[in-house]
């Protein structure tokens, strides 16, 4: 009789684990080795090497990890008649993710790391920029204004204001100000004041 080797399917959930843990263990500067990581989590050492390859492969999952979670928070906002709404929304659901995740969001940005996939990290950039093409199409912006510029101002107002919030001093209603903020910026950019506030305050309050 044939007996065939098993062949283990892997967990995602200690994959997600294991990710999880190591960000917060650099966000609280704690040393990381193969020992110190899964400590207390029920899972061998050689789990790093099943499912990341070792230690280097789990600095890149991390950093991809945060970029794969804002990507669905942003894919999860709906596209509306209003452009300036969505930019709006496309902001507030970065800082959502950024709060819900905040020690991998910190790793998202460590450029000592690579990521596995540098194009789907780029997609959650340019996710704004379509919307804010769209705006200029539809004459809320004025021709000259060059959406990727657009969309990487609109991007640092959120990560500024969730990086003060997420680390501190500023309390979590102070996100509030991204909607003078964004007004100001997109008002700048040629949209009527009024119109521009009720569609940022529409988008952000989501």
């Amino acid at each position: 009789m044939y007996c065939g080797r098993v062949v283990r399917t892997k967990d995602p959930a200690v994959r997600t684990l294991l990710i999880e843990r190591a960000a917060h263990m650099l966000r609280t500067r704690e040393p990381i080795t193969l020992r110190t990581l899964v400590a207390g989590t029920g899972v061998s050492t050689m789990a790093v090497y099943t499912y990341f390859g070792g230690m280097e492969g789990l600095w890149q999952a991390m950093r991809q990890e945060g970029f794969t979670r804002l990507a669905e928070a942003l894919d999860q906002v709906a596209t509306t008649a209003d452009p300036v709404r969505d930019l709006a929304a496309l902001g507030a659901a970065y800082l959502t993710n950024a709060l819900a995740s905040p020690d991998l969001y910190r790793v998202m940005f460590d450029a000592a790391f690579a990521l596995e996939n540098p194009a789907a990290a780029d997609e959650t950039l340019h996710c704004l920029v379509r919307t804010a093409e769209r705006a200029k199409e539809m004459g809320r912006f004025r021709s000259d204004i060059d959406p990727l510029s657009l969309a990487t101002q609109t991007w640092v107002i959120g990560h500024g204001l969730v990086s003060l919030v997420a680390t501190g001093p500023l309390p979590r209603e102070a996100l509030d100000h991204g909607i003078a903020i964004l007004t100001a910026l997109f008002v700048s950019c040629g949209d009527a004041p009024e119109t521009a506030h009720r569609s940022v305050t529409e988008g952000w309050r989501l």
